[in-house]
C-alpha cells in the first residue's frame, strides 16, 4: 500500500482509483468466505457473473474479460462444466468454443448474486446510510460512463 505522503502527489482520480483498488483487495477474504459457501472460487464466481450478462461467449473473449491466458480459462471452465454450471459448444467457426450457463449455472449465479447483495462486506455495511447512498450514486455514474 502507498504511504500517506505518496498519496498527496496523486490526482483526485488517481487517489479514487487507488481507494477502489484497496477496497477490492481488502474484500478478498470476504469474497473467498462468501463464495466458499457455494463451493465456488472467486474466479469461478466471476466467470458466472460475466456469462450471466452475455451468453454465449467465446472462450477467448472470456479470457480477455478475466485478463488471463486462455489456458487458465480452460481449467476454470473445465471445473464449472464438470459440475454442470457451464456448457461449451462449437461456434459457427468450429475452431471457436462458445460458453453458456446451464440452467443450474443460472440458478447458482442468481443465488450467489442475491446473497452478495443481501450481505455486503463489513467495510461497506458499516458506513452510514447517507454515505452508502452517495457511494452508490458515484459508482453508478462511473459504471454508466463505461456502458455508454
Amino acid at each position: 500500500m502507498i504511504k500517506h505522503e505518496e498519496t498527496e502527489t496523486l490526482s483526485a482520480g488517481g487517489r479514487a482509483w487507488q481507494l477502489v483498488y484497496d477496497l477490492l483487495n481488502a474484500s478478498k477474504p470476504f469474497m473467498n468466505t462468501a463464495l466458499a459457501g457455494f463451493d465456488v472460487t472467486p474466479m469461478q464466481g466471476w466467470v458466472l457473473k460475466i456469462l450471466s450478462a452475455r451468453t454465449p461467449m467465446p472462450m477467448s473473449e472470456l479470457a480477455e474479460h478475466l485478463g488471463c491466458d486462455a489456458s487458465n480459462v480452460t481449467s476454470i471452465v473445465d471445473r464449472l462444466e464438470s459440475r454442470g454450471y457451464v456448457q461449451r459448444r462449437p461456434a459457427a467457426d468450429r475452431r471457436v468454443k462458445e460458453l453458456s450457463l446451464t440452467p443450474d449455472g443460472v440458478q447458482l449465479f442468481i443465488e450467489i448474486d442475491a446473497h452478495m447483495k443481501k450481505n455486503p462486506p463489513p467495510m461497506i455495511e458499516q458506513l452510514p446510510e447517507a454515505d452508502k447512498r452517495q457511494l452508490c450514486e458515484i459508482l453508478q455514474r462511473a459504471v454508466d460512463s463505461v456502458q455508454s
